[in-house]
Formats: C-alpha cells, sequence, structure tokens
C-alpha cells in the first residue's frame, strides 16, 4: 500500500509539474502579424475581440464601425496543426447618417507550422476562406479567400521577437462581376516588459487591385498583451492610418483562454 501511495504521489507531482511548465497560451491577437504557433493536440483555444472600434473622416463624410464579439475558435489536431471557426456576431456601422448593424461575416481556416520546434525561424501556412453570413448591408455576399504565409524568429542579443505575415487573397470585385487579386503585410516586433507584459509595434499595408482602380492602406499600430496565467491572455490596441484609404483610428481589446 505505502509503495502505491508513493507511486500516486509522484504521479500526481510530475503531472502537477509537466502542468506548470506547458508554455504560455500562443494567440494570433493582438496585432495584424499572425505567428506561427499553433494550438498543441487535444486542445481548444478561443480569442475573443471583446470591443473593435474604427473611425475615419474623408471628403467631409464620417464613417465608424463597432464590432463586439469577434470569435475565432481553434481545435489543436497535430503539434503543428489546427483548424479555425470564426465568427462575427454583432457589427455596426455608420457612414454619414446611414446606420445599419447585424451579424458579420464567417470564416474557416487552417495552421501549418511547417518547420520542426528547434528552428531558429519558425515558418507557417495559413490558408482561409471567407463565408457571406454577413446581410449584404454590412458584407458583399461572395465567398473570398486566401493565405498566409508566416514567419517569425527572435532577434539576436535580446529577448525581442519578429513576426512577418505577407498574405495573398482572391477577393471580389467591388461591382460583383467577379473576382482579382489583393495582397498584404504585416511586420511586427514585439519586446517584453516581464513574463506577463509585452508590447508590439508594427506596420501593415494592403493593396486592393480591383479592376475599377487600386485601393492601397497603410497604417502604424500599437499593442499590448497581458497573460493572467498559462492559459489566459488580455490584449488592447491602437491602429493608426497612414493614407486616406485607411480607417484614421482603431481602438481594440479582447482576450485569448486556453481549455
Amino acid at each position: 500500500m505505502m509503495r502505491k501511495f508513493i507511486g500516486l504521489f509522484l504521479l500526481c507531482f510530475a503531472s502537477a509539474a509537466a502542468a506548470a511548465e506547458e508554455d504560455p497560451i500562443c494567440a494570433d491577437r493582438p496585432g495584424k502579424a499572425t505567428p506561427t504557433c499553433t494550438v498543441a493536440p487535444g486542445r481548444t483555444q478561443v480569442e475573443i475581440g471583446l470591443v473593435d472600434w474604427s473611425h475615419d473622416s474623408s471628403a467631409g463624410i464620417r464613417s465608424e464601425s463597432f464590432t463586439v464579439g469577434d470569435t475565432a475558435v481553434k481545435f489543436g489536431l497535430t503539434d503543428r496543426l489546427h483548424i479555425e471557426f470564426d465568427l462575427t456576431p454583432f457589427v455596426h456601422a455608420r457612414t454619414g447618417s446611414h446606420r445599419v448593424s447585424g451579424v458579420g461575416d464567417s470564416g474557416i481556416a487552417v495552421k501549418y507550422r511547417v518547420t520542426r520546434d528547434e528552428s531558429p525561424v519558425q515558418v507557417a501556412l495559413y490558408p482561409f476562406v471567407k463565408l457571406p453570413t454577413a446581410r449584404h448591408s454590412l458584407g458583399n455576399g461572395k465567398v473570398e479567400g486566401g493565405i498566409a504565409l508566416l514567419a517569425d524568429g527572435s532577434i539576436p542579443a535580446s529577448q525581442a521577437g519578429w513576426d512577418i505575415a505577407p498574405e495573398l487573397d482572391i477577393i471580389a470585385d467591388a461591382d460583383g462581376s467577379g473576382y482579382h487579386l489583393a495582397i498584404a503585410q504585416a511586420a511586427s516586433i514585439g519586446v517584453p516588459l516581464s513574463s506577463h507584459v509585452t508590447l508590439s509595434g508594427e506596420l501593415w499595408g494592403a493593396w486592393d487591385f480591383d479592376p475599377a482602380g487600386t485601393v492601397r492602406q497603410y497604417s502604424v499600430d500599437a499593442a499590448a498583451a497581458f497573460l493572467l496565467s498559462n492559459d489566459v491572455q488580455l490584449d488592447a490596441g491602437v491602429n493608426l492610418g497612414l493614407n486616406r484609404n485607411t480607417p484614421d483610428v482603431e481602438l481594440y481589446s479582447g482576450i485569448a483562454l486556453r481549455f
């Protein structure tokens, strides 16, 4: 009996130590650059945009967008692969005096990390599809998709890390007659202030090659992530538009949970 008790005690101690040594949660939020990390097999991760508000004033017309509960639910399939389901339960948009509210678009994505754990530079593929669940006044009613090539690593002689996320999209023409290409690029640097707080800065650009005319967008972004525990992260950020096609300012906050 004593041997069984000691064995059970050691097993419980080892399990607790393994849980304590588990890496902290790695979420795609905050920011637009997506890290290469995936959800561990058998685990579930939920990332929720609690509030996202953007404002723009161009040509004398004020526009605002307010999103609540933008959610990504991820399921780990292998140590390098997870599947993700995205939904936006509520969006409120205003352009001038026109207002519209409702459910936003949804999506499905897969992230596959192609490099081994010991690689100094991690690389992942991130294909995704947008599903037109939003009402016509909030979306274009079209299935769209794309793929991002993700890469990240650490900066030598520092605790800082970097991320880049070039992206190629196939999106619907503005007049609904067909599809065209668009590209985006995000590059960020994250600096840990402590074991619980990380600050990041980011540059982002997007080019939409619509047949009616190319639309270019640019922003400079800043964000902070607060690790409450290994399985819970809070975040907040601000994005500042650098040209007239980009919203002047966007503020957001969110939470990531791992189960």
